[in-house]
């Protein structure tokens, strides 16, 4: 058996790296911000613990822009680089200067915020640039140093003259990435990956209006003065203590994240975790609409407070992607270009975390201020109900604060709501029927037909409703939820009472011929049922079974056999004991099919099925009846 080692050339390796490293060509300024940051944190760490003399200072980040030259300045006041150190750090690809750093301080730089993981970071430069030049001095007492390559392997190193300490990395642009030359294409990359770097990151000058002394004439033009144009805020509120800000505070930083979002968030979680790994992050609620479509994608994934993502799937729960804010770790693990998610344990371990502390959270908020909570219910609940059904965990404690809200606008949990309707609402069976509606104004007539026998009516209109119900059912002991427009009202909650027909059965089965040879048999099923005289003399109503299974699967999966495709069906319960009944069999065909025809026209008006040629019709034959 031959055993040896591969042998990878750097002269294949690097123009790979150039080309397919990162996915965006963009990510490059991104990329030597970080390296030009953590070469500014070290200093500090290095001034914080005594290892060097040197003054700290205030330290900032600039980026220039040189359009006679054709070239991009990234200019740090980091710890620079000896000569020894561009041969060590940069001619090695892959070599991580930062994860050096961190290991040889790694009992005192763990919370330095020291970014770099990869040492593939700087060699981005080569996606825009022909040629690179990097000019450095170290903090230490030793010349600078002059590093040039034009995107081969081959490269020039010599002493030079530079008075600072820092680096400064020249891009010269090649002809393809010119873009990079518009101030507004640098500022706006600035904003998206860097807008919460940890040092001050300059780009150009603007002009800041100052304040009139109190005492100022009113007629004294106000004074403007230049001011370097920082891009970032290094001290984001998601890097404090949450004892250490105000409501206002939180509330400032939302706009700061969402500066096109005009309503105020509903309230906000503050995530900070050090055990048994690095989070933090501030979750906000939105006022979230009944369109989960419209809702992804607005939490902001940072990593040591560099973008990375707002693609957080995986990390966040699926359920709480509707949220906004932002959560940032140093240990969720990424792919090289720190680009996406890469799977590991540490990603459920986060994840669950979230899931605890959202609902913590808003047990919390329902506990300290009910009243509160339930006038947000409505702006809330998607987020909650789309928990409940997707995380079993979740589901657990979300049973304490989930509201079930009346067509009446009571809000109940659902320990308060079974105790509320169980003595009423329990069938001949033994189980507790809980009544539904999904639109007030369409369901009016059936909502009241069941506030008359003292029913208890919920207002359940989420567009996962079904699938909500369908989990409670199978999680709850003796619990049916039954809309009521279902069935009429008596077979809704059936009891050991039945009503007498005052049909005999060859009438019934004449009334049944009859209206099957006007009714659309492939629409409506025909159903002979004795109510109460003064109940309507027809009613619509879709079966409970086959409509719940058409809305899960029209809403993502629980349906079953197509039905999401099938066409609606609907029952047509005719009141035998109604005294029109009584007269349709007496009169004849012509009298009789008119009167079917207006009374089913009726029907449908009071479900909204009425529609074109059939409301025309309709209107018609009523002036005609009124003649």
């Amino acid at each position: 058996m031959a055993t040896g080692k591969i042998n990878v050339s750097v002269e294949n390796i690097f123009p790979l790296i150039k080309k397919f490293l990162y996915s965006d060509h963009e990510i490059f300024l991104r990329e030597l911000i970080s390296n030009a940051t953590d070469a500014t944190l070290k200093l500090k760490h290095l001034t914080r613990i005594g290892e060097t003399d040197v003054t700290y200072g205030k330290p900032v980040i600039e980026v220039k822009i040189n359009k006679e030259n054709n070239t991009l300045h990234i200019i740090d006041e980091g710890v620079g680089m000896t000569k020894d150190e561009v041969e060590k750090y940069i001619n090695q690809v892959a070599f991580s200067g930062a994860e050096e750093f961190l290991e040889k301080y790694k009992d005192s730089a763990k919370d330095s915020g020291i970014i770099g993981h990869f040492g593939l970071g700087f060699y981005s430069a080569f996606m825009v640039a022909d040629k690179v030049e990097i000019i450095t001095k170290s903090y230490k007492d030793e010349p600078a140093a002059h590093w040039t390559c034009e995107g081969t392997t081959e490269f020039t190193l010599e002493e030079t003259t530079k008075e600072n300490r820092g680096t400064e990395i020249i891009l010269h642009l090649n002809e393809e990435e010119k873009e990079f030359l518009e101030e507004q294409r640098i500022e706006n990359l600035l904003t998206k990956y860097n807008k919460f770097m940890p040092v001050p990151i300059k780009f150009g000058t603007k002009e800041k209006t100052l304040p009139k002394a109190e005492d100022a004439p009113e007629d004294e033009e106000a004074k403007t003065v230049t001011v370097d144009n920082i891009i970032n805020n290094p001290d984001p509120a998601w890097t404090k203590q949450p004892t250490d800000l105000e409501e206002e505070d939180y509330k400032s930083f939302y706009r700061e994240l969402y500066p096109m979002q005009f309503e105020e968030p509903l309230f906000h979680i503050h995530l900070n975790v050090d055990y048994p790994f690095n989070l933090t992050g501030i979750l906000y609620f939105p006022k979230l609409s009944n369109d989960l479509s419209m809702q992804r994608d607005k939490i902001q994934l940072y990593q040591n407070q560099v973008f990375v993502t707002d693609n957080v799937e995986g990390i966040v729960p699926e359920f709480l992607t509707m949220l906004k804010g932002v959560i940032d770790s140093p240990d969720i693990p990424l792919n090289v270009s720190r680009s996406y998610l890469q799977a590991d344990g540490a990603v459920k371990k986060i994840s669950s975390y979230i899931t605890r502390k959202v609902a913590d959270k808003l047990k919390s908020l329902f506990n300290q201020n009910r009243e509160d909570f339930e006038k947000k219910w409505n702006d809330i609940k998607v987020v909650i109900e789309y928990g409940m059904l997707s995380e079993d965990k979740f589901f657990e404690k979300a049973d304490k604060f989930a509201l079930y809200p009346s067509v009446d606008e009571k809000y109940y949990t659902y320990d308060e709501l079974i105790e509320k309707i169980k003595a009423n609402q329990t069938d001949k069976d033994g189980k507790t029927v809980v009544l539904y509606a999904s639109n007030k104004d369409e369901q009016h007539s059936y909502i009241q037909a069941a506030k008359e026998k003292n029913y208890e009516v919920l207002l359940l209109d989420s567009p996962i409703v079904a699938h909500l119900i369908q989990k409670l059912e199978s999680s709850k002991e003796n619990i049916s939820f039954v809309r009521v427009d279902s069935d009429h009202v008596d077979n809704l909650i059936k009891k050991e009472e039945n009503q007498v027909s005052k049909l005999s059965d060859e009438e019934k089965e004449k009334l049944k011929a009859d209206f099957e040879a006007i009714v659309p048999k492939e629409k409506y099923t025909v159903q002979l049922e004795p109510m109460d005289s003064n109940a309507a003399p027809l009613m619509i109503t879709q079966p409970e079974f086959m409509r719940r299974m058409k809305e899960m699967q029209q809403t993502g999966g629980g349906g079953m056999f197509g039905m999401g495709n099938m066409p609606d069906m609907y029952n047509l319960v005719v009141n035998v004991n109604h005294p029109l009944m009584s007269d349709l069999i007496n009169q004849d065909k012509e009298v009789q099919e008119k009167t079917i025809k207006q009374a089913l026209d009726l029907a449908k008006l009071s479900q909204n099925l009425l529609k074109g040629e059939e409301l025309t019709n309709f209107v018609k034959r009523s002036f005609e009846l009124m003649k």
